[in-house]
């Protein structure tokens, strides 16, 4: 292929357009890849609209990558070849060399190369990634299941398996959207009493359909801390939810020595006084997404498990739908670009 397509952003806000680019090459250390599906992450938002500094138009965002390795450059280390299936999440590669990478802490890397803001990222038919971020797809998990992996799975993923919860503990999961969904599912599947936390009766039949052990609906008229201690106190809230106000409420509902695992990005500051801490030795731990081998380890838990993610798919030409469908809330949970044949086939 000479040509590629991509789903860019011209300006800060601009809608996407459809252009054609010259393919590129690989150069040492990295690898091009054939884009079969992207998923579209609410984060994506702060890219197109600008929000964030170093952002370059025109812009291909996208960071949940799944397709087929095109070419190799060199120095790869022979890990690499064409064919192989692949996924390229929020962790882009890092930079090697500062205090973090030294540590071997790669996820907080002072220069994390995150797709559609480090490099062109999976709203294009092509990408060019660093080889240190490829996870490998495992047999059986389709791409348009692997792209959400990537970032909204290996998130709520690392946050329950670095949790301090154990197996039999009592985990509850604030939020049963994007992450949410996937969270109950993979705190059933590693063990935990799971709790889904949400709005609404409504809900509570899909909150067992997703496996959770017990469904607190937050507008019932008893406060979530209160329907938490009566179940013996959570060892760990896993806090989905965008809702600084939300998920502030879950602390009383925590045990002692309990931990609450934010991953839902809010701006607002958290109403959580020192004394609800120290009273009861809690944690509060923000908890960013996951290196390659995370979220390799991810998408094999999935294949393991039977776990899938809840999505509704679009060819690329309907970027602008499908992103509008993201932040109206109206997707089924994840929406997904495919590029290719093999993005459409789950």
């Amino acid at each position: 292929m000479s040509s590629y397509r991509v789903a860019q952003v011209g300006a800060a806000g601009a809608p996407f357009e459809i252009v054609e680019r010259e393919v590129p090459r690989p150069g040492p250390g990295h690898v091009r890849v054939t884009v079969d599906a992207c998923g579209i992450c609410h984060s994506d938002a702060m890219f197109v609209d600008g929000a964030l500094p170093g952002v370059r138009f025109p812009l291909v965002t996208g960071h949940e990558i799944a397709g087929r390795i095109a070419e190799v450059g060199e120095r790869t280390n022979g890990r690499w070849k064409v064919d192989d299936r692949v996924a390229v999440g929020w962790f882009g590669g890092s930079c090697h060399h500062c205090t973090p990478c030294r540590q071997g802490d790669f996820i907080v890397c002072e220069h994390l190369k995150v797709p559609g803001w480090a490099y062109d990222g999976g709203f294009g038919e092509t990408v060019i990634a660093p080889a240190d971020a490829l996870a490998r797809i495992p047999d059986g998990l389709a791409a348009a299941d692997a792209g959400p992996m990537a970032c909204a799975g290996v998130t709520t993923y690392n946050g329950l398996r670095r949790s301090t919860a154990r197996p039999g503990d009592l985990v509850a999961v604030l939020g049963l959207g994007g992450l949410g969904h996937l969270g109950v599912q993979f705190a059933v599947a590693m063990g935990f009493e799971t709790v889904a936390l949400a709005r609404g009766a409504d809900k509570a039949e899909f909150a067992k359909q997703l496996g959770a052990h017990h469904y607190v609906d937050s507008t019932a008229g008893t406060s979530v801390a209160s329907a938490l201690q009566s179940l013996g106190g959570a060892k760990v809230v896993l806090a989905t939810a965008s809702n600084s106000a939300a998920i502030s409420a879950t602390v009383e509902g925590l045990a002692h020595r309990g931990e609450l695992v934010v991953i839902g990005a809010d701006t607002e500051p958290l109403a959580i006084s020192p004394t609800q801490l120290l009273m009861r030795a809690r944690v509060v731990r923000g908890h960013p997404s996951g290196t390659a081998q995370d979220v390799q380890d991810t998408m094999e838990f999935c294949a393991l498990q039977g776990i899938r993610p809840m999505i509704e798919t679009m060819p690329l030409e309907h970027a602008n739908e499908a992103y509008g469908k993201m932040l109206a809330g109206t997707a089924r949970f994840r929406m997904v670009l495919t590029h290719t044949e093999a993005g459409r086939a789950r």
